[in-house]
């Protein structure tokens, strides 16, 4: 079924804002793999301050934080949600979030689209990125 919602996406201003404000960032589908855009992602925001959560369904510790199976196990707030996952998978990400009522901001890397799951992290109060790297617009804008 076809989104009658158009792209939802995050300028330049909310982006510098997102950044100024968030501080814990879970980053669904963090390969332990250092080649990987997801470990250079995470490790990049970490370096830049931000505490990471490693989301993968195996691994015990990534980037040296503790690895969570889902957004369900993590005892702690979480402003952000990074998502490195195909935009099909998006969805059950998003109603994660909205289950948790904490997070602030979910971001879907660069060509990850999902529309529908946008319009529902949006109608629950959330910020949404889509298709960007957040690692490349915090070197940009931050």
């Amino acid at each position: 079924m076809e989104c009658e919602f158009p792209t939802i996406n995050a300028d330049t201003e909310e982006i510098r804002q997102i950044f100024s404000e968030v501080e814990t960032i879970a980053v669904v589908g963090l390969s332990p793999d250092p080649s990987k855009a997801s470990y250079r992602v995470a490790k990049y925001l970490k370096e830049a301050g931000y505490r990471i959560v490693p989301i993968y369904p195996k691994e015990d510790e990534i980037l040296g934080e503790k690895v969570y199976r889902s957004l369900k196990e993590i005892p702690f707030r979480v402003d952000m949600v990074d998502i490195f996952r195909k935009s099909s998978a998006v969805g059950p990400v998003v109603q994660a979030c909205i289950e948790r009522r904490d997070v602030k901001v979910v971001w879907m890397q660069a060509g990850i689209v999902n529309n529908e799951a946008a319009a529902a992290a949006k109608g629950n109060g959330m910020r949404v990125v889509q298709s960007r790297c957040a690692m490349v617009d915090h070197r940009e804008y931050v």
